[in-house]
């Protein structure tokens, strides 16, 4: 297939140079997806259109023909579903799971097609698919018209920036070709859509199966004057070429294979860059000037928006992988705080002030929403109050990144303008979005320099900083390990602080509940104070719960190593429930206490504690001086 797509493209005009290839200004790529409800005839469709435009191979249609007999829901027929759905797991369920992308070629435009999930669990996959769409094929089930999956994935596509969309009413051979209603989804979908910020939208009447006005007018739609799918696909308009907005190429990688050369490698992501052309490189903004611009097969006079390449630098100077070289006399803008739109793909709630990794181009950063605006009802685009988002949900956000990066808006530059979201432990995306615009908070504060700074305070009080942070389910013995430690280390003569869960929540944190997002904002705030007083020298001990190992990340977060000691108070839940100190465990079985951990509330035990303590036949002084022997250990006290 890759020679028989190579040959399409050459025999359209294009010229190559190296590596490079590039297509004649009048025939253009188009990227589209598929999307809508499970079960609508996506891949069909697209089965459909490969077989009608001669894009498979003689070995693929005997396969397809196998695959029917075995696999296939038509019959006789071919089953052209089969061609896209390629995962076992998708063949036996009749469902598409995963991003299935093709290329195909007509005599006057050449296309990559994205088949997206329709399933709803699959949202995250379709929302892939979306990112990198010029144009979105939105199907109905003409029997069901619109429904809450339409809606659903309308609303990430005019999110993701997609402004054409072709909503196909597959089926209409079930329904006997009925132009009345037809006419009615049509109606009930651009009435929904208003306000979604599409440039063109028409609807077209299929059957995928049959073939009606995919790639030929179809008889038994007499009633529609409108073009065959693929007729509009050929000729429909999309945005303007990228090259002619101000260069911007994302650092992809350092290329530095000897010490006589050390170039920055990346995709143009927009505009062209020339030998000579002067430039900044962001969100440093130093100035540079291009030397050369090399690929594999040679140096070239220009490189533009798509071109892969490796720029050399006319001096050294310190870029890294996510740095974002620009135009010079129009350089992208620099921030760390943003308003974003936000959709939220993992199974546990997105809660603000929890830390993450955000990766917005080729760049990665730890961040956290800090606030959710509000949740989006995707059916009427009404705006609700939230204080989590699940999964599937779509929402307003504002984000702070712990470094600057350099961004554009989404509508201006999907690179620049996308992100998303990865949980620190999982390493699963968790989310995507789109920045709005920056946040323009604390711009005109910088940090004060102070000549007295924490190893000079540390030494004054001859002991490292240090932060322990115990924690346990309630009852554990937490907080009377902690007490003795902190006993222990007074009589020494050092200098400590111990900060204890309950304590805070009669000051600091009186205003928080025991909502998940509450225990968020209670370590949140717990966790800089506790950095604030190690950053003073002192050896701070930290008693709380904290059940969620994200959250407890955070805590740990921009901390030198070695400063951050977890410790793992380990005590079996039924244990905790015998002990009983404060009488909370009697109170939860009376119904009197809801939304405790370790009952009807998790708890996350640390998987790498640096110090693990068994309170089964172990007194607390004996794990105290277990403490005290880890902190002597590390040198932290001597």
């Amino acid at each position: 297939m890759a020679d028989g797509a190579a040959a399409a493209v050459e025999a359209g005009g294009g010229q190559r140079t190296g590596n490079v290839f590039r297509l004649p200004a009048e025939a253009g790529m188009l990227r589209f997806l598929t999307c809508g409800s499970v079960d609508d005839g996506k891949s069909t469709l697209i089965g459909r259109l490969l077989f009608e435009t001669r894009a498979l191979f003689e070995d693929q249609l005997a396969a397809l023909e196998h695959d029917s007999r075995k696999y296939g829901t038509v019959g006789e027929h071919i089953d052209f579903a089969l061609l896209m759905d390629g995962l076992e797991a998708e063949r036996e369920q009749g469902i598409t799971i995963d991003v299935s992308y093709r290329f195909f070629a007509t005599d006057r435009r050449r296309f990559i097609v994205a088949d997206t999930p329709g399933h709803q669990q699959y949202t995250r996959n379709m929302a892939t698919g979306a990112s990198t769409a010029d144009l979105a094929v939105l199907l109905v089930d003409a029997r069901k018209g619109v429904v809450n999956q339409t809606r659903r994935h309308s609303f990430i596509v005019s999110l993701l920036g997609i402004r054409h969309v072709v909503l196909v009413v597959n089926k209409m051979d079930l329904i006997e070709f009925d132009a009345e209603r037809f006419r009615e989804i049509r109606e009930t979908y651009e009435n929904f859509a208003t306000g979604l910020g599409f440039e063109s939208l028409l609807a077209i009447p299929t059957s995928a199966r049959y073939g009606d006005n995919v790639t030929s007018a179809s008889e038994r739609t007499p009633w529609y004057e409108g073009p065959t799918l693929l007729a509009y696909l050929e000729t429909v308009r999309i945005e303007a070429d990228p090259a002619g907005q101000p260069f911007r190429m994302p650092v992809q990688w350092v290329n530095r294979p000897h010490l006589d050369f050390r170039g920055y490698a990346g995709t143009v992501a927009s505009g062209r860059v020339r030998p000579d052309d002067a430039i900044r490189v962001l969100p440093a903004g130093k100035a540079a000037v291009v030397s050369r611009i090399v690929t594999l097969d040679g140096e070239l006079a220009e490189a533009r928006a798509g071109d892969a390449v490796t720029l050399v630098l006319a001096e050294e100077m310190d870029v890294s992988r996510g740095d974002v070289l620009a135009a010079a006399g129009d350089a992208a803008p620099v921030a760390d705080q943003f308003a974003a739109h936000l959709v939220w793909m993992s199974e546990t709630p997105l809660i603000a002030g929890r830390s993450y990794l955000i990766k917005a181009g080729t760049k990665t950063v730890g961040g956290s929403v800090t606030a959710i605006k509000y949740r989006i009802n995707v059916d009427t685009h009404e705006h609700l109050a939230a204080k989590e988002l699940h999964l599937n949900d779509v929402g307003v956000v504002n984000l702070s990144l712990a470094s600057p990066i350099a961004f554009e808006p989404y509508a201006k530059s999907r690179d620049l303008g996308s992100f998303i979201v990865i949980d620190r432990l999982t390493n699963e995306t968790a989310g995507a979005g789109t920045i709005d615009f920056a946040l323009r908070r604390g711009t005109n504060l910088t940090w004060q320099h102070l000549d007295i700074d924490r190893s000079a305070r540390a030494a004054l009080n001859g002991q490292k900083p240090a932060i322990l942070w115990f924690t346990g389910l309630s009852g554990a013995g937490k907080s009377t390990i902690a007490n003795l430690v902190e006993r222990k280390l007074f009589a020494m003569g050092r200098h400590t602080y111990v900060l204890d869960g309950d304590n805070v929540r009669h000051g600091l944190n009186r205003d928080l509940g025991f909502t998940e997002a509450d225990r968020v904002e209670n370590i949140r705030r717990v966790a800089e104070v506790a950095k604030l007083f190690a950053d003073a020298g002192l050896i701070v001990i930290a008693s709380f719960i904290s059940p969620y190992r994200a959250d407890r990340a955070m805590a740990r977060n921009g901390l030198e190593e070695g400063v951050f000691l977890e410790v793992f108070v380990d005590t079996p839940i039924e244990e905790c429930q015998r002990r009983d100190p404060k009488g909370l465990y009697a109170k939860v079985a009376a119904g009197k206490i809801s939304n405790f951990t370790g009952v009807d509330a998790p708890y996350e035990p640390p998987e790498n504690p640096e110090i693990r303590l068994s309170t089964i036949a172990n007194s607390a002084e004996a794990l105290a001086d277990e403490v005290l022997a880890e902190l002597r250990r590390r040198g932290i006290v001597g």
